[in-house]
């Protein structure tokens, strides 16, 4: 063991998000958690900044400048874009600054489990291109339910929902293995997209996307839940659809929860859906042990008593629901030959 953490010290765990990256370093944990944007130069092409710093310019930067997030949907719809990201990102987590020297790391990527053969190969032939020795693919719900602690490797069903920015995917697995799963494009995104369409339609206010996230954390549910009744309004700032000018709105909860009520729908469709595919014993073990939620969508105010009461089981929201993916694939990172099994793909 010893000789392996030398040698591959610097193997990596990364949750390659729509909204958000988190990276794992072997031995050290989550190093680094940042926005999947980056803005380019659009006249030079070059990248004027990653993460955190681009994110800030997103919405605000002038014509010659572009700040994207080059991923889509749980997918990549920009490769160049996408290897920028990668690169900076593991260059900054191991301290490279120039060229990889040595041995490069092996590297854990998470990724939907709806996305195509065509999408596998774009991933990963961007984490090669951004300096990986290998990449080993797994299935988000998969490593979601091994960063939540859940058994599965174990002759028994755990059922896992993992709500990120771009895809919902909702997994049972055993054995190692994905027995029944759904992947869905309605996550975070669309919960935000649903925000801004009900303000510009019930207020005539044009707001962006980084303002409509605020307000779903600020006073967004997903049904009546306890305490509800004390969530204030917000004041929204944005600009008159009409007129063009500077203006602001009053938005209430209610209006938010109708909002959301179409894309929270499809996710609890998408839960009902997977268990009607579950084998009759597996089905029992679900119904026992009940379903986990990770990712940024579990924490959407009372989705979890929402999805209990249509589906009929016990629902909890895991700890740390926002790291569950990352620390599965950094799991697997730490115990690569034991955990082979959950791969999707390896190259």
């Amino acid at each position: 063991m010893g000789s392996a953490q030398r040698g591959y010290g610097q193997d990596i765990g990364i949750d390659l998000g729509t909204a958000n990256t988190l990276v794992y370093l072997r031995g050290k944990g989550i190093v680094l958690n940042e926005p999947s944007v980056v803005a380019m130069d659009r006249k030079t092409g070059e990248v004027l900044s990653v993460g955190a710093e681009a994110k800030r310019t997103l919405g605000r930067t002038p014509g010659d400048i572009v700040a994207t997030r080059p991923l889509r949907d749980g997918v990549i719809a920009d490769f160049e874009s996408t290897r920028h990201l990668l690169r900076h990102f593991l260059r900054k987590v191991t301290g490279r600054t120039g060229r990889w020297l040595g041995t490069r790391p092996r590297v854990v990527v998470c990724v939907p489990s709806g996305i195509t053969g065509v999408e596998r190969r774009a991933v990963i032939e961007a984490v090669n291109s951004a300096g990986a020795r290998s990449v080993h693919l797994i299935e988000e719900p998969m490593a979601a339910a091994i960063g939540a602690g859940l058994p599965v490797q174990e002759p028994t069903g755990s059922m896992v929902v993992d709500i990120g920015g771009g895809t919902t995917d909702v997994a049972v697995v055993s054995l190692g293995g994905i027995v029944a799963k759904r992947s869905i494009r309605v996550a975070g995104d669309r919960l935000d997209t649903a925000i801004t369409r009900q303000v510009r339609r019930d207020h005539g206010l044009l707001i962006g996307e980084r303002t409509a996230e605020e307000i779903k954390l600020a006073i967004g549910s997903a049904g009546p839940y306890a305490g509800d009744e004390q969530l204030p309004m917000c004041e929204v700032r944005g600009r008159d659809g009409v007129g063009g000018l500077p203006a602001t709105a009053v938005v209430t909860a209610a209006e938010v929860r109708a909002a959301l009520a179409e894309p929270v729908a499809e996710i609890v469709n998408a839960v009902r859906q997977t268990l009607d595919e579950v084998p009759p014993e597996l089905a029992g073990d679900v119904m026992g042990h009940g379903v986990v939620l990770t990712g940024g969508g579990a924490l959407l105010r009372g989705l979890d008593a929402r999805m209990s009461h249509e589906t009929g089981l016990p629902v909890r929201i895991a700890e740390n629901p926002l790291e569950c993916v990352a620390v599965g694939s950094g799991m697997c990172v730490e115990e690569i030959e034991s955990l082979h099994r959950v791969f999707a793909v390896s190259a």
